[in-house]
């Protein structure tokens, strides 16, 4: 556990991604292999349920302490973290534990079917044997979260500067079935348990925000317009009859999306197609709200499958038949795609992307402008020369998204941030009106400048009038313009819509409360063109 702990203190301490990595790899080179299991299924989400509530760890602490609720709920809301809270409001220890992390893992795991006092006996003399910064890790492990700023993007890029294994290889082995307890560690980074020639994806090619004006591009007989879609882009794997479907952030959907690997399956060449994973019905594609309803769900039943079906729009190939075309001009892979999509029946859930028809770069501006009118973000341009390239390369390809839809709303809440903004109210949350009250619409946390945030952290220490936990509920008074890309009808929301990637895109000091927007004006943008 020191050693873990020691590695956890080494991260939190950093913003630095390649800080990160290298006390990854440090902690890597050093630690019992049980322990570096144990540390990559606690970051890739592989953990045990919780064992111990929340609420008890809570009343435990207080009993220890001797400390009314009050002043407990007091020093959570400054902390904002319970696990930390409790860490720093329990006495030094009079003992000490020294067990490697698999250790207390394989504890943990046997208390959970245990009776209250048998864990809280458990707890309360964990508590008295580790450190400050040793107990917090383990009211991390205990509580069920642990989320400490380290992606599995982050986490495969330590593995690969250690193992020198290719990244997407290991991305697949340590997201894939494996089990704690029948593998080591040399095991799973070497894949014993997947094949992955046959899984392979291929580095996306990605663009730049249009950054010039049209003109500029050259002649339009150059280019390839297509829609930009607001879905999830995949590479959908096809080969030796094996169907693999990876997401753009480098992790295997395939099971997710059981639809897409019937249709693909139907299929008799192999290839690795690249597109766009999208809720779509009656051939029409659905918004995002809807397509988040499908991910990360362990158990796709009939009723979700029919409720939000999923489809997948081809943007291009990257292999045919085992020959990797990536090198091609964009207008011959184009011409591959076609002959390969047109050689089945056509399929509902599987489309091509449609090129938009155009003769001069005047054409696109209106096309562009109704793209929300079909659920699209705006329009994708690639040169017809341009070979998929790996990462992002100026020039080729652009995306061209349409301008983004505002409103103007009151903050009425504001909570303090983590790490070096600790100390200031970062995160808000706003509200429009709704019938002579407000109702929350939108939280945000980006968009100011940090001389902003300064003071608006003053002025919500001045006007805060209620506290829940690290929440301070304020007056109604400061009016923010609120950016969004999207806009949907929510039933989980009091406000009954829901907004896609809402950040501030300015501080309205020149507009009185009373001018905000209504949450029928708001809701009069879902079907706005």
């Amino acid at each position: 556990m020191k050693q873990f702990s020691e590695l956890i203190s080494a991260i939190e301490i950093t913003n630095k991604t390649n800080a990160k990595i290298e006390a990854l790899v440090n902690y890597f080179k050093v630690a019992p292999d049980k322990d570096k299991l144990w540390l990559i299924a606690l970051f890739t989400g592989k953990r045990p349920s919780r064992p111990v509530k929340t609420t008890l760890m809570k009343q435990w602490c207080m009993e220890i302490t001797e400390l009314p609720e009050w002043l407990f709920l007091e020093s959570y809301s400054t902390v904002g973290d319970l696990g930390e809270t409790i860490a720093l409001l329990l006495p030094d220890p009079k003992n000490q534990i020294d067990l490697t992390l698999s250790a207390w893992m394989s504890q943990l795991k046997t208390l959970k079917p245990k009776s209250e006092s048998e864990k809280k006996k458990y707890v309360l003399e964990a508590w008295n044997g580790l450190k400050q910064q040793e107990r917090l890790i383990f009211n991390k492990l205990i509580g069920g979260s642990f989320r400490i700023g380290v992606s599995k993007k982050t986490l495969v890029n330590a593995l690969a500067k250690l193992t020198e294994i290719d990244a997407n290889q290991l991305m697949h082995s340590i997201i894939g079935n494996w089990d704690i307890d029948t593998i080591s560690f040399d095991e799973l980074i070497n894949g014993s348990h997947i094949n992955y020639d046959n899984s392979k994806p291929y580095p996306f090619c990605l663009a730049y925000a249009l950054e010039k004006e049209l003109p500029e591009l050259g002649e339009p007989k150059d280019w390839i317009v297509e829609q930009k879609w607001d879905g999830i882009r995949g590479q959908i794997v096809k080969r030796n009859n094996e169907i693999y479907i990876w997401s753009r952030g480098e992790e295997l959907v395939t099971e997710q999306f059981p639809e897409l690997v019937e249709t693909i399956s139907k299929f008799k060449y192999d290839f690795v197609i690249d597109g766009e994973i999208l809720a779509m019905k009656d051939n029409s594609v659905l918004l995002f709200n809807d397509l988040q309803k499908r991910l990360n769900r362990k158990n796709v039943t009939k009723k979700l499958l029919d409720d939000v079906p999923v489809g997948f729009y081809i943007y291009d190939i990257l292999e045919c038949n085992d020959e990797d075309i990536r090198v091609k001009p964009m207008i011959e892979r184009r011409s591959i795609l076609e002959e390969l999509f047109h050689s089945i029946e056509p399929q509902h859930n599987l489309k091509l992307s449609f090129l938009v028809d155009f003769n001069s770069w005047d054409d696109l501006y209106p096309i562009r402008e109704n793209s929300r009118a079909i659920n699209s973000e705006g329009l994708m341009l690639k040169q017809k020369a341009s070979p998929y390239h790996t990462g992002r390369k100026k020039g080729d390809w652009w995306k061209w998204k349409v301008d983004p839809l505002t409103i103007d709303a009151v903050m009425i809440y504001a909570q303090k941030g983590s790490g070096r903004r600790s100390s200031k109210y970062t995160d808000y949350t706003f509200a429009v009106i709704k019938e002579d009250k407000l109702v929350t619409v939108a939280k945000a946390y980006s968009g100011l400048t940090d001389k902003e945030i300064t003071e608006i952290s003053r002025w919500v220490n001045k006007n805060a009038i209620e506290k829940f936990g690290p929440v301070r509920t304020v007056k109604p008074e400061l009016v923010f313009e609120i950016a969004f890309e999207g806009i949907a009808f929510s039933k989980r929301h009091k406000s009954g819509v829901a907004l896609r990637f809402p950040r501030i895109k300015r501080w309205r000091k020149d507009k009185p409360v009373e001018e905000i927007d209504t949450i029928e004006n708001v809701k009069k943008l879902i079907t706005a063109p």
